[in-house]
Formats: C-alpha cells, sequence, structure tokens
C-alpha cells in the first residue's frame, strides 16, 4: 500500500469535491492507496501543509484550481524526499489540466489517473525572489482577468465569465514600456501583454500549439505582445487573438531559460492566475525537473 495525501480547496469548482469524493476513494483504495485528506483554510495552506507533510507521503494530491496545484508545487519543490504529485482539477479555466490533459471536473476519472498514469517530469520557474510560479508569470491585458473576474460571476457562467470580462477591457487596455532580457538576446518595446509560459492554455482563453510547449525541456515561452499603432492594427490583433494566429507583427515567441523584464514603472504581475505583485525589476530562471506529475 502507498500513502497519498489529498489536499482539498472546499472553494474551488462551487464545491465540486463533494461530488464523486466517495467514489474517488474507492477508487485509490483499489489502487493500493491509503488516503489521507486535509481541508485548506485560507491562502498558501496548501503549501504549508505540502511543506510539513510531504515527505511522509508517496503522493501528494490536490483538489482545486491551478491555483491550488501552483501552491502544492511550491511546497513541494526542495523537499529532501519529494513525493509524485496528483491533480483533480476543479474550477473553471484549469489550465495545467488542460494542458496535461487530465480530467477535468470529474473527480473518479482524475482517481483513476493517479492509479494508471505516469509520472512526468515537470519545470517550473522563479519569481523573482518571491517564490515559484507553475504555469505562467504575466503582465498587461487580460492577465488579471482570473483573479479579478468576482468569483459569483466565475461560479453562475464559468467560462463565459472570463470572456465577458475580456470583453469589458479591451476598450480599456494601456501598454507599458519593457526591457526583456533573454537568452542570448534583448528586446525593447511598448507592449500590451507579456510574461513566461509553460503551459497550452493561459487564462482559459489563449491557447498556444502545443507542438511547440514541452513542459520539460529546461525552457518557457517568452510571450509578448507589441502595441498596436492604429485601429486597424488594433482590429487586426484582436482578430488574430480570436484566431489564435500569433504569426503577426505583434506577436514574439521565444524559447528562453531565464528572463529579466525592466519597466519604467513598477508593473503588476500575475502568478498562475493570482495576483503576483508589483515590480520595476524582476528575473525568472527555469527549475529543470523540478517535480513530477502523474498524467
Amino acid at each position: 500500500m502507498k500513502n497519498l495525501l489529498l489536499i482539498v480547496n472546499p472553494m474551488a469548482g462551487k464545491g465540486m469535491y463533494k461530488e464523486g469524493l466517495a467514489d474517488a476513494l474507492a477508487i485509490l483504495a483499489k489502487g493500493g492507496y491509503v488516503t489521507t485528506i486535509r481541508f485548506t483554510e485560507k491562502p498558501g495552506h496548501a503549501i504549508q501543509l505540502t511543506h510539513e507533510l510531504g515527505e511522509q507521503y508517496d503522493v501528494v494530491a490536490c483538489m482545486g484550481g491551478d491555483g491550488t496545484l501552483s501552491e502544492v508545487l511550491e511546497g513541494a519543490v526542495g523537499l529532501e524526499k519529494q513525493p509524485l504529485i496528483g491533480y483533480f482539477p476543479l474550477g473553471t479555466a484549469n489550465d495545467v489540466a488542460t494542458t496535461l490533459k487530465i480530467p477535468k471536473n470529474n473527480v473518479p476519472q482524475a482517481a483513476e489517473r493517479i492509479v494508471n498514469g505516469t509520472p512526468m517530469d515537470f519545470d517550473i520557474g522563479t519569481f523573482g525572489n518571491d517564490g515559484n510560479f507553475t504555469y505562467v508569470a504575466a503582465f498587461g491585458a487580460f492577465t488579471d482577468i482570473s483573479y479579478e473576474t468576482p468569483q459569483q460571476e466565475k461560479q453562475a457562467l464559468g467560462y463565459f465569465a472570463y470572456v465577458l470580462e475580456g470583453m469589458l477591457r479591451l476598450p480599456k487596455i494601456a501598454s507599458v514600456h519593457a526591457k526583456v532580457e533573454y537568452d542570448g538576446g534583448m528586446v525593447e518595446d511598448d507592449f500590451i501583454l507579456g510574461g513566461l509560459v509553460n503551459s497550452t492554455s493561459v487564462a482559459g482563453l489563449i491557447h498556444l500549439d502545443p507542438t511547440k510547449i514541452i513542459l520539460n525541456d529546461g525552457l518557457f515561452e517568452l510571450s509578448l505582445v507589441r502595441l498596436p499603432k492604429t485601429i486597424t492594427e488594433f482590429s487586426q490583433l484582436i482578430k488574430d487573438l480570436i484566431n489564435q494566429d500569433y504569426t503577426g507583427p505583434y506577436f514574439k515567441f521565444v524559447s528562453t531559460s531565464y528572463a529579466k523584464f525592466t519597466f519604467d514603472n513598477p508593473v503588476a504581475w500575475t502568478r498562475d492566475g493570482e495576483g503576483g505583485g508589483e515590480y520595476q525589476e524582476i528575473e525568472f530562471h527555469n527549475i529543470h525537473n523540478a517535480v513530477q506529475i502523474i498524467v
């Protein structure tokens, strides 16, 4: 028998953890797992639980959104005896689950994946001097939709809450001037969106080519969107975003293990869909094969 710590965020996915939990525990037991359940009580609690208890378990799994998974990975990095990570994706966007093709909002199917899946190495990144990020660190337009969209709207409307919030933002999009250094290069321009991605999906809205995103190659995708200069260019940019066509002159994608952003003034960042603080200068480094996730 193997020991599994299941960390549950009771607020995620409208309390969806209740649906199928008994079946999931039965599947885990049949698969050879003795499961201990702990519920999160506040932001950051999953980091604490994983860091303090993780070495006692073969697997630490979490039920919640990408923010909960991000906390678990934060707590697991640096443990001398690192557990495997399991994921029961609940919620609206579930970018990491989309990338890893883990069943979303279906607790029994996710339990089957933990029992029958295969551990996969997974890169994460440092977030300045303030911890790590799992799949995205970004600034600018749309990047804060996940955490600024009211919880009531997310619960009532789901995916369409993100679309609605994005449409409301369009007339207000502003740019920031940034100098961006990366492996072997540098670019300086006015950008409406930028950051580092290790995922094929961001905020459930922006989708990248899965054939070009490798989650354990020691590299992130540096993603930058330049400011359109005219209304016609802006319209074309919106059309390209809707069509998921990133080949135009407004987009720059570079694979890199490192990036440094320097701004004229402090700029707000998001980290895995949550508020990440404001920085005038910030560096990121890839932590290659930092954890293993069951997929």
